[in-house]
């Protein structure tokens, strides 16, 4: 409640000042001499009033800012003090669990306890003296090994020989121009086909116009990369100088 009354401006001497103001009055409309008396009192009341009203200031002030901070801090240490607990009954909850452990290893049964021991070393043979080559088991054993290995490696070899090699190869469309309309496609088409070299297909062929009544002939064929250049088919059929004009590659494209 005091802080609530602490943000209002009250006025707590108001009966005193009424009081000492009715006197000035009624000593004035008298006459009196103790009209001075009062006009002090009157000031002393009002001095007493001002102080009064700086004193509520100071308390509501106090009561705004510091009771803010000391919210926060208060809230600031209340959430670190539930982060400690939690952070304290987590390492409760390991340390029991590490307790539990450690009980169930020492109740663990004899015959554990015995397996777990380092077993000692076997005791070794006493050397004779009658010529036996120690050794000669171990070097038996490794050329065995390796004879293993040699026999499996070669068999891996045979199986990969057999295996067909993958061929790699690649589907080319070329646009073939003629001279002029007065070409004879045909016969340029034959001989193009005419063409022949390792590992080269002639597949499907069409004529497109250009303009001018000029058509292209459009033909597809299928290479093996590794025997076939592509730089030496546009030779090859460039040579036709009496029905080609220029060869060019439409689409290339790995199969």
């Amino acid at each position: 409640m005091s802080c609530a009354l602490s943000a209002e401006r009250v006025w707590l001497d108001k009966a005193q000042y009424s009081d000492a103001e009715r006197k000035f009055y009624e000593s004035a409309a008298k006459g009196g001499s103790s009209g001075m008396s009062l006009v002090s009192e009157i000031a002393k009341a009002r001095q007493h009033i001002k102080k009064s009203l700086e004193r509520m200031d100071g308390i509501a002030a106090l009561a705004s800012t510091p009771g803010n901070e000391l919210f926060e801090r208060l809230t600031t240490l209340e959430n670190e003090n539930k982060r400690l607990h939690s952070v304290v009954s987590g390492m409760e909850k390991l340390m029991l669990g590490l307790q539990e452990r450690v009980t169930a290893l020492e109740k663990g049964s004899p015959a554990k306890a015995a397996a777990a021991k380092p077993q000692p070393p076997a005791a070794k043979p006493e050397d004779d003296d009658d010529g036996v080559d120690l050794f000669a088991s171990d070097s038996e054993e490794d050329e065995e090994a390796q004879n293993v290995k040699e026999a499996r490696l070669a068999e891996y070899n045979a199986r990969k020989s057999k295996k067909p090699a993958l061929i790699a190869k690649s589907n080319i469309i070329l646009d073939i121009k003629p001279w002029d309309d007065e070409t004879d496609m045909k016969a340029m088409e034959a001989a193009v086909r005419q063409i022949e070299m390792e590992g080269l297909l002639w597949g499907a062929s069409k004529l497109v116009p250009l303009a001018y009544g000029i058509h292209k002939l459009q033909v597809s064929c299928v290479v093996e990369d590794e025997k076939v250049s592509v730089d030496l088919l546009t030779e090859e059929i460039e040579k036709i100088e009496d029905l080609v004009q220029s060869v060019d590659i439409a689409a290339f494209n790995k199969i």
